[in-house]
């Protein structure tokens, strides 16, 4: 009976991480992601996705993540790669959704001070022609 691409979604803390120096932070959280991933998927074989390296490398060497959510599959071959986990679709649509609405508001509001500003320009130049 064989696992074959065993799917797996966990949350790992990665706070020992700040128990060594500065400049080797990022370095201990993927040493810290392989250990656990070892560890609960009994494989020696642990393969990072380049866009959770990219992910955990992104705010420089000395200030990795505190905590991060993986998903990790197993393949045939005892092969484990660990990815970044991204909720459900559904979630994502209405999440983005609403971001989307929130700057077309902002930009009409934007717009409207521009006009705003345009028209009292306007004003003032008018003004100034009929006090010549």
């Amino acid at each position: 009976m064989s696992e074959e691409n065993t799917t797996r979604v966990y949350t790992v803390n990665l706070a020992k991480a700040w128990d060594t120096p500065k400049y080797r932070r990022t370095d201990r959280v993927i040493n810290i992601i392989k250990e656990f991933t070892q560890r609960h998927m009994q494989t020696n074989k642990v393969k990072i996705d380049q866009d959770l390296n990219r992910h955990i490398w992104s705010r420089g060497k000395k200030n990795p993540p505190r905590k991060i959510r993986l998903r990790m599959i197993k393949e045939d071959d005892d092969t484990v790669v660990v990815s970044s986990f991204i909720e459900e679709k559904g979630s994502e649509l209405s999440e983005e959704s609403a971001e989307v609405k929130e700057p077309k508001v902002q930009e009409e509001k934007k717009v409207e001070k521009v006009e705003k500003v345009q028209e009292e320009k306007k004003v003032e130049k008018v003004e100034k022609d009929k006090s010549k």
